[in-house]
């Protein structure tokens, strides 16, 4: 009987393995999408960063695949917008810290493929700044296709104290599902570690299920301020959200904010790991623009200047390392052109999808690249850049892997060019050059006018095209 047990059991116990088994391998997979504010490739060790330690993110790059050509645009909204519709800018981008709410998300796209969804950390999309219609609508994260939320900026801007607004980090105040916490309920509290908590629990809480995490962080934005490991017993209150004077103060805690960042990455991997799901996640890990200007690191053994605002590629070229345990090739260097553009369709493609006639046409998919396969790289990428803000200018460039060219002619070998500062007249880039130059050329024939060039943020005209024609996969 005792034997007619056991072997009973063990049937039991190998049915209910592989009944597990089918599960996961039926599941669909889910995301997590990590993009870090104001932070790019030179500060980052897998890239050559000399100044941080980023153990982190650097062990997925060397598990994963690490991207050495992916484009953002120069600044935070446009590339968010950009990121979370699929859409280049010339589509929809019209007002700095706005996403039309009539856009549809990468959000509801997986919401509506049965994803569980959340979106934490920075959001600044209302259109605070313009004061847009129904912009202290705090329900806006979940219209945008995510059951849950916990962000800074959603109806109160970083100046607004009055009502309640204030700074990311020491103390801050977040708006969670609906729900507003002031500075007074984070009190001593760091907005980063708020924010990787809700998150944390988010995974935990729906570790049965397919789930899209996009954390969209508020490091390492300025102020560049003390970390939990760095602040020591200094007082933290709003007032520890004041940067100090001097440069080399300011650049150390630029350096503790980048190394927390990856800190808080790591934390999100044991998590993921915690409850079984290594297998079954892909973490991709970006950012939104290139690094403040007041930074300047050692990279490579050369000196960088951060980039945000301009079009170099310190501006724009940016970090992307992808880790799916099982399916992303260990340790791969990728020169794949890879646009914001893309992300939409990736995920979709992940998620099962068919695009439709909702969906985005600007993108395209690098699933195969993440499960090894070759795919279908682009030839080149587009910025149609108008931040509608500040002292940024509009601009408008196609490149490829190692050419640029911008629509007023201007055109360099940017590898060995960083600064742009050698524009190549015709025939002074050899006949490789001569080759990108015609096809980036032919490119820009096809897309719409550069934005306007005296587009300040409060200019009056906002010219889009929404219907313009597929120029990415022409034949679709």
């Amino acid at each position: 009987m005792k034997q007619l047990a056991l072997i009973l059991l063990i049937v039991f116990s190998a049915g209910v393995l592989e009944a597990e088994a089918a599960s996961q391998k039926s599941r669909k997979p889910n995301i997590i999408l990590i993009m870090a504010d104001d932070v790019s490739w030179e500060c980052f060790g897998s890239y050559g960063a000399d100044d941080y330690k980023t153990p982190h993110i650097d062990a997925l790059a060397k598990q994963g695949i690490r991207f050495t050509n992916c484009y953002s645009t120069p600044l935070c909204t446009p590339s968010r917008v950009k990121l979370m519709t699929g859409k280049y800018s010339f589509r929809n981008y019209t007002h700095f810290g706005y996403l039309n709410p009539q856009e549809k998300t990468f959000g509801q796209m997986l919401q509506a493929a049965g994803y569980k969804t959340a979106i934490a950390g920075k959001w600044q999309l209302n259109g605070l700044y313009h004061g847009a219609e129904g912009h202290a609508d705090n329900t806006r994260p979940f219209k945008a296709g995510f059951d849950e939320y916990c962000l800074w900026q959603v109806t109160r801007t970083v100046h607004d104290r009055k009502s309640g607004g204030g700074e990311r980090f020491w103390s801050p105040p977040l708006e969670q599902n609906g729900k507003y916490l002031s500075v007074k309920d984070n009190q001593g509290k760091y907005g980063p570690d708020i924010v990787s908590d809700f998150l944390c629990d988010f995974i935990q809480r729906n570790k049965d299920e397919p789930f899209f995490v996009y954390y969209p962080t508020v490091l390492v934005h300025n102020p560049f301020v003390p970390t939990p490991d760095t602040i020591g017993d200094a007082p933290r209150t709003q007032a520890a959200n004041k940067q100090p004077k001097g440069k080399k103060a300011r650049k150390a805690n630029f350096v503790a904010m980048v190394n927390y960042l990856d800190k808080i990455v790591g934390k999100l991997v044991k998590q993921v790991d915690e409850i079984g799901q290594l297998e079954n996640t892909l973490f991709l890990f970006t950012a939104d623009n290139g690094t403040n200007v007041q930074i300047t690191s050692q990279w490579n053994g050369q000196t960088i200047k951060g980039g945000k605002g301009s079009t170099t590629d310190m501006g724009t070229h940016v970090p992307l390392v992808a880790y799916w345990k099982g399916h992303t090739p260990k340790g791969k260097v990728l020169d794949d052109l890879i646009d914001f553009t893309d992300f939409y369709s990736t995920f979709a493609a992940m998620a099962g999808v068919q695009l439709g006639n909702s969906d985005p046409i600007d993108g395209r998919s690098f699933l195969p690249q993440l499960n090894g396969q070759p795919g279908q790289p682009r030839d080149w990428v587009l910025c149609h850049y108008q931040p509608y803000w500040g002292r940024f200018q509009g601009s408008q460039y196609v490149r490829d892997g190692q050419f640029k060219l911008y629509r007023d002619g201007r055109f360099f070998n940017v590898p060995q060019d960083l600064k742009e500062s050698q524009n190549l007249t015709a025939g002074q880039a050899g006949n490789k050059g001569e080759q990108s130059r015609r096809m980036l050329q032919q490119t820009l024939s096809t897309v719409p006018p550069a934005p306007p060039v005296n587009g300040g943020k409060d200019s009056n005209t906002r010219p889009i095209y929404p219907d313009w024609k597929n120029i990415v996969n022409p034949n679709d």
